[in-house]
């Protein structure tokens, strides 16, 4: 009967897609959403999602969300973190959303790069444990090699209404310290995947409604946005036409920003040189229109991949993506000094060291910045809660 007919093809679709994002899951996994805040005052916050709150409100209280690294190879070595998953949204068919009305376009060609220093954000969890432990034996070390350091500052939730005054106490509180705030939206549909960090808005007209109100809150000053992490190269589970739509809604979003503030420097998912090729990867970025509506690429967010890796993969995708010459990457630092563990340990692996401080001045051609997008001692889930700060993860690394 034609009525049996269409259940069972929709029944065998929905296997199809089953099995390929079980085996997507198998091979990679979405960043580690460093910490949420539910609620931060207007001086500028750090590592969690901040939430600007009323004077009157208590302080705020860090949430730490789901944290992983994305995968060390392009073979299924180093498999997805599986902590407590956050709610999933629906999932629907990907739509875009009506164009926003939009102030005059900004110029294609990339902000000037940032060259002040980066901002530290007054409340994280890793600044929670230093200042509730000031015997603890680890402390000096934790403190200085770690808690000083200025890291990026994620916003996890879909929460429109709020999430312009979030980002405005950030960036507030960089501008008044005269730093650049290093931001990461984090919110787009279908989110890891469905894995350990999955989330996001319900849908892309949602998404490309928050972000326009993230974009609010950026303000003018210089400002450094990763757009998304693994958006792009963890994008395979998708179905083409939802693909697509993904990467639509991203160059929207990359648009939007640079249009909000012409000081902001947008960049867009470049995975790390254990994962794609550089020319599967620039396709992708060229289809999410990351040369046209971004300033370059981050790569190895929440990994281990050495440096001089980073980077050398980091201008081969450049290159082969073309755009404006001032297109540059930046370089996620934070757990790099001893590189990639071995095949298969992803979790907290041992043996893993801190990697270069974060700076904008690398020295190195057309590398704009190192930086910490996962903050250091926050765990992948096996020697803590994921997403939770351990004082004895965040000791081997900073001793490591």
């Amino acid at each position: 009967m034609p009525g049996t007919r269409v259940r069972r093809r929709t029944a065998h679709r929905e296997r199809r897609r089953a099995a390929r994002r079980h085996a997507l899951l198998a091979v990679a996994s979405a960043v580690v959403a460093i910490g949420a805040t539910a609620g931060l005052i207007d001086a500028g916050q750090d590592d969690g999602r901040t939430t600007a709150r009323p004077e009157p409100a208590p302080p705020p209280v860090l949430q730490p969300l789901p944290a992983v690294p994305t995968p060390t190879a392009p073979a299924p070595s180093a498999s997805s973190a599986r902590p407590a998953p956050a709610p999933s949204p629906s999932r629907t068919t990907a739509r875009p959303s009506a164009a926003p009305t939009r102030p005059p376009a900004r110029p294609t060609a990339p902000a000037p790069a940032p060259r002040n220093r980066l901002f530290r954000h007054p409340h994280s969890q890793v600044l929670d444990w230093v200042r509730a432990n000031p015997g603890d034996p680890r402390r000096p070390v934790i403190e200085s090699r770690i808690a000083e350091q200025p890291a990026a500052v994620w916003f996890a939730a879909h929460n429109p209404g709020e999430i312009a005054g979030q980002v405005r106490a950030v960036t507030r509180g960089a501008a008044a310290a005269g730093r650049t705030p290093v931001l990461v939206p984090y919110a787009i549909p279908d989110r890891d995947c469905g894995g350990a960090s999955q989330g996001g808005a319900p849908d892309l007209a949602a998404y490309d409604a928050w972000i326009r109100e993230f974009a609010e809150g950026l303000g003018a000053g210089a400002a450094i946005v990763i757009l998304e992490p693994d958006a792009i190269a963890l994008s395979d589970c998708l179905t083409a036409p939802e693909r697509a739509a993904r990467f639509a809604s991203l160059a929207r979003a990359g648009h939007t920003l640079r249009t909000a503030n012409p000081r902001a420097r947008v960049y867009f998912d470049g995975g790390h040189s254990g994962w794609h090729t550089p020319a599967k990867q620039a396709a992708a970025l060229r289809a999410a229109g990351a040369a046209a509506n971004g300033d370059g690429i981050f790569t190895n967010v929440a990994n281990f991949h050495r440096t001089t890796d980073e980077t050398a993969y980091a201008r081969r995708v450049l290159t082969a993506l073309g755009g404006p010459a001032g297109l540059g990457a930046v370089v996620d630092t934070s757990r790099n000094g001893n590189g990639a563990p071995p095949a298969g340990q992803w979790c907290d692996p041992a043996g893993r060291a801190l990697g270069q401080t974060p700076t904008t001045r690398t020295g190195e051609a057309r590398i704009d910045a190192y930086l910490w997008v996962k903050l250091p001692g926050e765990s992948d889930g096996c020697s803590g809660a994921a997403g939770s700060f351990t004082p004895e993860y965040a000791y081997a690394l900073a001793t490591g």
